[in-house]
């Protein structure tokens, strides 16, 4: 599949180049650091990352309301410590710093070291670890996925409130005890660094299950109908949730045109109807994704009233 990149090398580099032009309110600094250009004067600042080609994430979500700052690795590749140091000294105006991570093993690695060398230089930082992917049996090795934006907005809208940040730290873990994702493929990503396809897929083929980094999924299934795939996904979802008023985000993976994901939506809706279920907020378009992977991925969350508050709530951002 042809890409239109000049350079693999640089892929990360002229991306974040091209990402200044129309997004006017970010500066980059230490080559690969997205930061709000006008400095949070008070409250916590949020900060999150990971490897790019997740697009709008994270870059596209550092904005009034949402993140102060996004470290940007490169391809499906964790950012170094050093590169979120910089981002937690570049935020921190003395009310604290939340790291907002993806339970990726380098991501995890990476950002808590960087938040040990950050607090012993004084800096008062706290993390969360999105979890959301229920395709994973243990709690503790999921992955974190699409919720992750719907955490950056939570904690964002909290921050805006001045809320201090052990609180911000507790109601955002009490909101992802209810915070529960899962994706589908009919077509892998092509990985532009590497020239390959994350995994192979036959024309009649769809994985259930899919990561965000090109991940093959858990399960293999013959393709069917989008009102099938839709209960398929829902099936899983509610093993997990038994509440009836939620909060739905259904998120392309890149490469599933705006009139899909509206099929996807429609089909979705119905299913949720038949199970009795209030959608009291829906988020439709691409949020977390993986390339120029075709699919989507539906996550739910419980709505207590704070919560859809919070995503109603206005930002900068351009893409939520």
């Amino acid at each position: 599949m042809k890409k239109l990149i000049k350079d693999k090398e640089n892929f990360l580099a002229d991306m974040l180049d091209g990402l200044k032009f129309h997004e006017e309110h970010i500066d980059i600094i230490e080559e690969t650091v997205v930061v709000r250009k006008k400095k949070k004067a008070e409250g916590v600042a949020i900060v999150s990352g990971g490897g790019s080609g997740h697009e709008p994430a994270h870059a596209g979500y550092v904005a009034q309301g949402m993140l102060d700052a996004a470290v940007c690795g490169e391809v499906f590749t964790s950012p170094t410590p050093d590169k979120v140091m910089a981002a937690i000294k570049h935020v921190d105006n003395g009310d604290g710093v939340l790291l907002v991570i993806k339970n990726y093993a380098g991501d995890v690695m990476n950002f808590e070291m960087a938040q040990e060398m950050a607090e012993a230089e004084g800096h008062k930082v706290a993390s969360v670890i999105v979890r959301d992917d229920v395709t994973i049996d243990n709690e503790e090795q999921r992955r974190g996925v699409a919720g992750t934006v719907l955490v950056h907005k939570y904690a964002g809208y909290l921050s805006e409130l001045n809320a201090p940040l052990d609180q911000i730290v507790e109601k955002v873990e009490e909101m992802m005890t209810s915070l529960y994702s899962i994706g589908m493929a009919v077509h892998p990503c092509m990985v532009p660094t590497t020239g390959e396809y994350g995994f192979d897929l036959g024309e009649d083929e769809m994985e259930i299950g899919i990561g965000i980094h090109g991940e093959k999924g858990i399960y293999r299934e013959k393709i069917t109908t989008v009102d099938v795939i839709a209960d398929r996904l829902l099936d899983e979802l509610f093993k997990h949730t038994e509440s009836s008023n939620l909060i739905l985000m259904i998120n392309g993976m890149g490469a599933t045109p705006d009139s899909e994901l509206n099929i996807v939506t429609k089909y979705v809706m119905e299913a949720l109807g038949e199970r009795g279920k209030n959608i009291t907020k829906i988020l439709v378009g691409n949020y977390m994704t993986a390339l120029d992977m075709q699919g989507f991925s539906l996550t739910v969350v419980d709505d207590d009233g704070e919560v859809t508050e919070a995503i109603n709530s206005p930002t900068e951002s351009k893409h939520f």
